[in-house]
C-alpha cells in the first residue's frame, strides 16, 4: 500500500504549470471512479486517526495533524450522501487546496495520475438532482469507461469553508 502511496506521489507533480494541463488525480468511492485536477492535490497519505471536532457538518470527520499542520478533514462518500463505509487499509485521505485552505478528502481507494485532454470531456448531465451532481465539472471518457471529473472548489459552500477553516485558525 504505502509503494503505491510513493509512485503516485511522484506522479503528482513532473515541472511546470503545462504538465498539469488535463491531468487528473483519480480515485474510487463505492463502485465509481472519480477524478480531481492535479493542480489542487497537495499530497496523498493512508487513513490515520483522525480527531472529531464538535459542531461540525455530518460529513467533516474531524482534523488530523500533518507534520504539525492541523488540516481539516470531510468524508467524501458521506458528502455525496452515500452510506457510511468502515475504513480500511486502502482507505486514503487526499489532501488537496480548497480556495487557499488544505482540507484531507477520505476516499475508499486511490487508482491512478491520468491525462483526459479537454476534448474528451463532456458536461455533466443536466437531469441530476442526486447530492454530489452539483460537485461535478464534467464527465471524462478515456479507454471506454467514464470518469466523474469533480470541481473540488465546489465541494465546501462558502459558508462550509468558513466554519471548517476556523477549525485551524
Amino acid at each position: 500500500m504505502s509503494e503505491e502511496l510513493e509512485t503516485l506521489s511522484e506522479d503528482l507533480y513532473d515541472d511546470g504549470e503545462d504538465t498539469m494541463k488535463d491531468r487528473y488525480f483519480t480515485f474510487r468511492i463505492g463502485n465509481e471512479e472519480y477524478g480531481i485536477e492535479i493542480m489542487y492535490v497537495i499530497e496523498v497519505i493512508g487513513i490515520q486517526k483522525i480527531t472529531e471536532v464538535p459542531d461540525m457538518p455530518v460529513f467533516v470527520k474531524g482534523v488530523i495533524n500533518l507534520r504539525g499542520q492541523v488540516i481539516p478533514v470531510m468524508d467524501v462518500r458521506v458528502r455525496f450522501g452515500m452510506e457510511e463505509q468502515a475504513y480500511n487499509e486502502r482507505t486514503c485521505i487526499v489532501v488537496v487546496t480548497i480556495k487557499d485552505s488544505a482540507i484531507g478528502l477520505v476516499v475508499d481507494m486511490v487508482s491512478d495520475v491520468i491525462d483526459i485532454p479537454e476534448k474528451d470531456v463532456d458536461p455533466p448531465p443536466k437531469i441530476s438532482r442526486k447530492p454530489g451532481s452539483r460537485f461535478i465539472k464534467g464527465l471524462g471518457k478515456i479507454d471506454n469507461q467514464v470518469k466523474i471529473l469533480l470541481d473540488v472548489q465546489r465541494l465546501l459552500y462558502d459558508e462550509e469553508l468558513e466554519q471548517v477553516s476556523s477549525i485551524t485558525d
